[in-house]
């Protein structure tokens, strides 16, 4: 019985052709529903995301709320989806949200659907702005074309933790055969329990992130120029819409890319962060018409990259750690200066990921608020976040290197629009002080101390491999010891979170949660450095991040950046050893 002609005639090829190798990769193995829900390519057989695939997840999760809340039918859910498209299967984000909410509303569910494509950060502000019992935003991010996911919120509107991702993973496998009506999508479009919250968020999220608009003059009469790309992703009008709210005259948009195109023609990934090849079309923009920094979101809108045109005439493309250090500084700043919050500064938060540059820490040491770092993953500081602003803290904001920022608490995960508009208001009253982007980067590192940080990855596809390394250190001179140094570089400390040890804590035990499923250590050096190897959770790559912090007062920049290039190149060789394991590295 075929419920999709296209996925069908797939299976029905293979099949005649006797292609085992091909099915097994199909229907060998089911795809794993962890916290970051799920992420695959679009296509045929239970490894792939595709109707069938989507309507099982749907059906466990359905389940597995019902379980977790006895108002669910009260509350309801809210679903949104990006614009990717798959035409060999026929898989959309739009039909995959269509399916999810059919299997709900047939369920007596109501289900806030998106009539419209929208950012990822719109799902977690409806969960919290109508106080829903969950969200799920079908979309993959900057993944290649072929992909698609399911990214699921729960109702403290932050991405979900450990233990759900297991009961969930559960209750998909125990409701595996379709509802009686599971691919009737049409019925949705005549029930009383479909709302379509578009109007209300698009109001409503643009009246909260003005909050974090303290100068509005400046913006009004600013002649800094902008340039703004959508990478063919949902952000063009988000972002338009933000610079209004602002009173910001709208960023010029790159024309090849502002239009949602599930192909992404123009760039090779459609990742803001692979830095320069993205941004071509945005620099040619921006010299023809006179801007200085450019704006680049990722196609989901949730990640935020910043290039600006240097005095020399070349574009400086940001890190993730540099943009947070000038958010961070802003943010605080402006809180200081502007804010109507009462609260003292102990009641002051900012949180960022372990693997992310500790500037925060340096700001906050200095300043008197607190600062806390999680593990990696904007669930995490989610998560921790929502837990202290329920104690009655203030969270101004939380960052990851990977070019992700939370800088609006009405938003419990990384936002690329709210970020784009706040950079854009903070570069144009830097202007009015004649300071670029840059000089106030500089500034701020010279105040609180510099932090030159440097990440890359490996692509190993052999899970044994990537094993065996992690393994080698931690037996590296003899069973269960850690190396005690790197080339010429003592290691003064060590921390793995996948076993749970901690060389700098009395007890030896990790204060972070630990992860045996995910391998991940930590070394700190005698000199200041600190490194951390890890593995991907949604990519085959190994990841390292390194940094060198030094205490303000220190700023012979360029004799840190050598010691930090050599650090990084004695743990390519000594801990990756690329040649003998057969890694493939990150190619610009």
């Amino acid at each position: 019985y075929q419920q999709n002609p296209k996925t069908y005639t797939i299976v029905k090829q293979l099949l005649a052709e006797g292609n085992a190798g091909e099915l097994q990769k199909y229907f060998g193995s089911r795809m794993e529903f962890g916290t970051a829900g799920l992420r695959a390519a679009m296509g045929a057989g239970i490894s792939h995301m595709n109707d069938l695939t989507i309507i099982q997840t749907t059906q466990g999760f359905c389940r597995y709320l019902e379980k977790n809340f006895s108002d669910l039918k009260n509350r309801g859910v809210v679903i949104g989806f990006d614009a990717r498209a798959h035409l060999s299967s026929g898989g959309s984000s739009k039909r995959f949200a269509r399916l999810a909410a059919n299997t709900f509303i047939s369920q007596g569910v109501p289900v806030y659907l998106f009539s419209d494509i929208i950012p990822t950060p719109f799902v977690p502000y409806t969960v919290t702005h109508l106080k829903l019992c969950a969200g799920i935003m079908v979309t993959a991010s900057h993944n290649p074309k072929q992909d698609n996911g399911y990214k699921v919120y729960w109702e403290n509107g932050a991405q979900i933790i450990s233990p759900h991702d297991k009961g969930i993973s559960q209750a998909i496998e125990e409701n595996q055969e379709p509802w009686p009506q599971a691919w009737d999508d049409k019925l949705i479009d005549s029930s009383p329990l479909l709302h379509d919250p578009y109007a209300m968020v698009n109001k409503e999220y643009f009246k909260d992130i003005q909050k974090q608009c303290f100068y509005r003059n400046i913006n009004k009469e600013t002649n800094l120029k902008f340039v703004h790309t959508s990478v063919h992703g949902v952000g063009h009008k988000f972002v338009q819409l933000a610079f209004k709210a602002f009173d910001l005259s709208p960023p010029f948009a790159v024309p090849e890319q502002k239009d949602p195109d599930p192909d992404f023609p123009t760039v090779k990934y459609p990742n803001p962060e692979e830095g320069k090849g993205v941004l071509t079309l945005s620099f040619a923009l921006a010299e023809k018409d006179g801007a200085r920094i450019i704006l680049a979101n990722d196609p989901d809108a949730d990640r935020l990259a910043v290039a600006e045109k240097q005095e020399s005439g070349e574009w400086k493309v940001f890190s993730g750690n540099e943009l947070g250090a000038l958010l961070g500084w802003w943010i605080f700043t402006c809180w200081k200066n502007n804010s109507r919050d009462t609260r003292a500064i102990k009641d002051v938060y900012m949180l960022s990921s372990t693997v992310s540059s500790k500037i925060l820490r340096a700001i906050a040491l200095k300043e008197g608020f607190h600062f806390e770092e999680t593990l990696t993953g904007f669930k995490w500081m989610g998560n921790r976040a929502k837990q202290l602003m329920d104690q009655g803290k203030a969270v101004l904001f939380a960052f990851e290197e990977a070019i992700g920022y939370m800088c609006c608490p009405a938003v419990l995960d990384k936002d690329g629009v709210s970020a784009a508009v706040i950079t854009a208001e903070m570069a144009s009253f830097l202007a009015t002080r004649n300071l670029s982007l840059s000089q106030q980067l500089k500034a701020v590192y010279e105040e609180y101390g510099f932090h030159i940080t440097k990440a890359s990855y490996f692509i190993c596809h052999d899970p044994k491999v990537i094993q065996q390394l992690f393994d080698n250190l931690r037996n590296f001179d003899g069973k269960n010891t850690y190396p005690k140094s790197c080339g010429r570089f003592k290691v003064s400390g060590i921390r793995d979170l996948t076993t749970g040890y901690d060389s700098n804590q009395p007890d030896q035990k990790a204060i972070l949660p630990t992860s045996k499923s995910s391998q991940m250590i930590t070394f700190t050096f005698a000199n200041g450095g600190v490194a951390t190897m890890r593995t991907s959770g949604t990519e085959p790559k190994i990841k390292y991040y390194s940094e060198l912090c030094a205490p303000p007062g220190n700023s012979d920049v360029e004799q840190l950046k050598k010691e930090l290039d050599e650090l990084v190149n004695a743990l390519e060789k000594y801990f990756f050893q690329p040649d003998k394991n057969k890694l493939q590295r990150k190619t610009e």
